[in-house]
């Protein structure tokens, strides 16, 4: 019952917490665009710890059109690793998430990657939205920051978590034979 609750107030928290933001800021501008992305990374990441579903639709399986990740090589998913490398954030996420040569961390790693998938994808579709409204209302210029703080902050993660799900995979197999 208290699960549901907090499920529930959630999204309702988050609404109020982007109304803040729109009435203070505005749609307009890098601000905007930088305060609701992490805005709403904070509220996704809430609701998916909180959801602690096993994450299991078929939607995470590597797909045969996916050609084992050469579709995102040819998108730059290897450049946008390398500028996580240069911008200190994968050292951080290491110094906070330690990878662990056995096959229960493989596993943990593994879910990490769905759970993170999916908290980037509902941003993704949530700034998405924001930014079409914003491309409407004030012209597409006025919307860029948007787009491009949407596609550096949530489509290449997403691109990433389903790059190396895979080979995290192969791992886990190679884990389980020995």
């Amino acid at each position: 019952m208290r699960r549901a609750f907090t499920l529930i107030l959630i999204p309702i928290v988050t609404i109020a917490l982007v109304y803040a933001l729109i009435h203070f800021i505005g749609v307009q501008g890098f601000a905007f665009a930088w305060a609701l992305n992490f805005l709403l990374m904070a509220c996704a990441l809430t609701f998916t710890e909180t959801l602690k579903s096993p994450l299991t639709s078929p939607y995470f399986n590597e797909k045969e059109w996916e050609c084992k990740g050469k579709i995102y090589e040819s998108f730059g998913v290897n450049f946008y690793r390398k500028l996580l490398v240069w911008t200190g954030w994968e050292k951080l996420n290491k110094k906070s998430n330690p990878i662990e040569k056995n096959t229960k961390a493989l596993t943990h790693l593994h879910y990490r990657t769905k759970h993170s998938e999916l908290g980037h994808l509902i941003i993704f579709i949530i700034v998405l939205g924001f930014n079409i409204f914003v491309a409407i209302e004030f012209g597409i210029i006025q919307s860029l920051w948007l787009l491009i703080l949407n596609i550096l902050l949530n489509l290449y993660p997403v691109f990433l978590q389903r790059y190396n799900r895979p080979r995290i995979e192969r791992a886990i197999h190679l884990s389980r034979r020995r």
